[in-house]
């Protein structure tokens, strides 16, 4: 009984600490893209898809509205979404995309992650080519899905490759076919468990165990920062 008790009281933590990281970062996504498209999701592409990837980690529907008529607000007008690129211990690179109210704030959260870790910020587009940004659309995979045949009709669409794991199919495409390809599955009636432009690395590395656990540090702080909305490394 005791040891049932612990496992359930730590499981509880664990999902409150992840709805405490997550939840706010996809509130603010979905302000952003309504600032930036307005507050119609019908009219809005990319604040549908902040909508749909809010749903998929179970984001209330209150808070979803709250985050849409927040863009209307005086504080959304402060936000502005800014990158980094950071080097890591072992070759790790970083590119890491923010939405902040304060940007000095932000650079210097920054850079004091990397420089008590082993790393460094390095300056705007030093690591571009070490990055090819492309339209990632997630799905889930049910039976009865005819995946060659959904290749074939988002090929027009701008589909490059098509990747299945553990139930999840991935879409990839060019970074410019993303709203042709979100389009596509629209189109097909296949709901999307996530979409968006992703930083996917050109030169991968694999990491031994202590060297990734010495990585991670540095990871988990990134991600903990409240300014962070999403972190691409070239880790494999």
């Amino acid at each position: 009984m005791g040891r049932a008790f612990e496992c359930r009281r730590r499981a509880k933590e664990a999902r409150w600490d992840t709805m405490s990281r997550v939840f706010p970062k996809l509130a603010k996504s979905i302000t952003m893209a309504a600032k930036n498209g307005g507050p119609d999701p019908a009219a809005n592409a990319p604040l549908r898809l902040a909508i749909n990837n809010a749903k998929a980690q179970n984001l209330p529907k209150d808070k979803i509205d709250a985050a849409i008529k927040r863009a209307a607000g005086h504080d959304a007008a402060d936000i502005v979404e800014v990158a980094y690129e950071g080097k890591g211990p072992h070759g790790s690179l970083f590119f890491i995309e923010c939405a902040t109210d304060n940007t000095n704030r932000s650079v210097v959260n920054m850079k004091t992650i990397f420089n008590k870790n082993g790393g460094q910020i390095v300056n705007s587009g030093q690591l571009d080519f070490m990055f090819t940004r492309k339209a990632v659309v997630e799905f889930e995979v049910t039976d009865g899905m005819n995946l060659e045949e959904i290749e074939l009709e988002l090929i027009d669409a701008g589909l490059e490759e098509l990747e299945v794991e553990d139930g999840i199919g991935r879409a990839i495409g060019e970074f410019a076919s993303f709203s042709n390809l979100v389009a596509g599955f629209e189109q097909l009636g296949i709901p999307t468990k996530k979409a968006g432009l992703e930083r996917i690395p050109t030169q991968p590395i694999e990491l031994t165990e202590e060297q990734m656990a010495e990585v991670e540090v540095i990871l988990e702080k990134i991600e903990d920062d409240d300014d962070v909305q999403v972190v691409f490394t070239n880790i494999a």
